[in-house]
């Protein structure tokens, strides 16, 4: 307050203008997650099996141990969590295939906003949609793709309920349906690059990849660490996708970490359980988010 005591008067219509605009976001982020997690955290030293059970008893830490203890819960997490980590680095590779591709393919040609609208349109799809076009394209019996590989005479169908359809395909739709997401965050760094850079480097006779590696990809730091927090968050939470690809009902490649706590907590009736693993799961990650993000930021004023 005394900082703002001390600027000027438009200073202080600016800031405050700040402040409103950002204000309905705050809030919301406080009511629907900051206060829910704050009254969750007793529940975790509980043996609470669902939001009505009003027979709950203290545990203490049993909750935190039994992914290492119990081998019931081992046997489901573990895996689940292989999966996840799994689905990770193949979306991961997609970000870049995509997103970094086609920023770098709009840099160098111009930036047409009709190519980008085409682009970013996917991101309105769904996360069910996005599931269930992949069963329409790839069912063994009746999948489009499949279809035509058929008529094609090009050897055996691609089943996306089995265990390489589910790892294959399922990132490369999501990373389809995220490429325009990406795709502003790597434009952004680009066109935040000083031309004279880049001209230097073509003076100097730097060939393309030479200019990449040398002069664009290390000012561009900052988007690679945005987007690798962006990634996480989504891959670590990636859940309607699942469900429409059977995660549920017995397609056991697609059950990530997010149908597990979801399992656990609603259909198994181990609510403290599941929010406790969720806790033990996240905490890791939102530590690196921060981590990466101190870093991004001394990056970008470096």
């Amino acid at each position: 307050m005394l900082a703002l005591r001390n600027t000027s008067k438009h200073q202080r219509r600016r800031i405050l203008g700040d402040y409103a605009f950002l204000a309905p976001q705050l809030l919301l982020f406080v009511g629907l997650t900051l206060v829910p997690f704050v009254v969750a955290v007793p529940m975790l030293l509980t043996d609470r099996i669902d939001f009505q059970d009003s027979r709950a008893t203290y545990i203490g830490l049993d909750n935190f141990t039994r992914v290492v203890t119990d081998e019931s819960v081992g046997e489901e997490y573990w895996p689940a969590l292989w999966r996840t980590a799994r689905f990770t680095i193949l979306n991961y590779a997609m970000v870049y295939v995509f997103g970094l591709s086609l920023a770098l393919l709009i840099y160098e040609v111009g930036f047409r906003t009709g190519f980008f609208t085409i682009v970013y349109l996917p991101m309105m799809v769904s996360g069910l949609a996005t599931g269930y076009m992949a069963q329409m394209l790839f069912s063994r019996s009746s999948g489009t793709v499949n279809l035509i590989l058929n008529e094609l005479g090009m050897g055996m169908p691609i089943d996306i309920k089995l265990p390489l359809g589910t790892t294959v395909i399922l990132p490369i739709l999501v990373g389809w349906k995220y490429a325009g997401f990406n795709l502003a965050i790597f434009l952004a760094g680009l066109m935040s690059i000083p031309t004279e850079t880049v001209e230097a480097a073509i003076v100097d006779g730097a060939s393309y990849w030479q200019r990449l590696t040398k002069v664009i990809f290390p000012q561009m730091a900052p988007s690679f660490i945005i987007a690798t927090v962006f990634c996480l968050i989504g891959s670590f939470g990636i859940f309607d996708e699942a469900i429409a690809l059977g995660a549920l009902i017995g397609n056991q490649e697609a059950r990530f970490l997010a149908i597990l706590f979801f399992v656990y907590a609603f259909q198994g009736q181990k609510l403290a359980l599941s929010m406790t693993m969720a806790l033990q799961t996240f905490v890791p990650l939102v530590v690196l988010a921060v981590l990466l993000q101190r870093l991004q930021r001394r990056l970008q004023y470096h």
